[in-house]
Parts: C-alpha cells; structure tokens; sequence
C-alpha cells in the first residue's frame, strides 16, 4: 500500500525541467578550437596556509570551537602541502630568488 505513494513522492521531488526551444538560437561547436593558454607562473609557498582561516575567528561549534580551530588549520596546511607538491612534481615552484 505504501509502494504507489513513495512513487508519488519521487515524481513530486524532481526539478521541473523545462523543454529546450527551438528557435533562433544557433547551435554552439564544442569542438572549436580554442586559444592557447599562457605559461603558468611560478607557485609561490605561503609562509602561514591558515593566516586567513585564523584572522575569521574560531569556528562556531559550541563546546568544541578551539579544537575544531585545530582541524580546521590541519586541513588547511595539509591541502597548502599538496599543492605544493603537485606544483614541485610539474616544476612550477617559484625558487626563493624570484620576486
């Protein structure tokens, strides 16, 4: 007995799509080729990844808001050293020397 209505609450919770018209707009080649991309600059390492989380305060977690500061600074310097590493492993790292 609960199988038809669980089908219409399915068919209630999807997005009203809109059929594409046809008319005056053209079609777009994807295809097409496109411009070619300027050279990377160099990456430069942030001295301090967690400068900017750590100016907004710590986060809103009442009881545990220092702690989830924590976290919150450990994730921020772990994807700072992957990026640093994927920009080492392509030789995009900015040698101290360049200003």
């Amino acid at each position: 007995m609960n199988q038809p209505r669980r089908q219409q609450t399915q068919q209630r919770r999807r997005p009203n799509v809109a059929a594409p018209t046809s008319g005056s707009s053209k079609p777009v080649d994807i295809w097409r080729p496109v411009p070619q991309l300027p050279d990377p600059e160099p990456i430069a390492i942030a001295p301090d990844p967690t400068a900017l989380v750590r100016s907004l305060g710590d986060p809103p977690v009442p009881g545990k808001s220092v702690l989830a500061g924590h976290y919150v600074g450990a994730v921020v310097e772990r994807a700072a050293g992957l990026a640093a590493a994927l920009a080492a492993s392509v030789d995009l790292l900015a040698s101290a020397g360049d200003d």
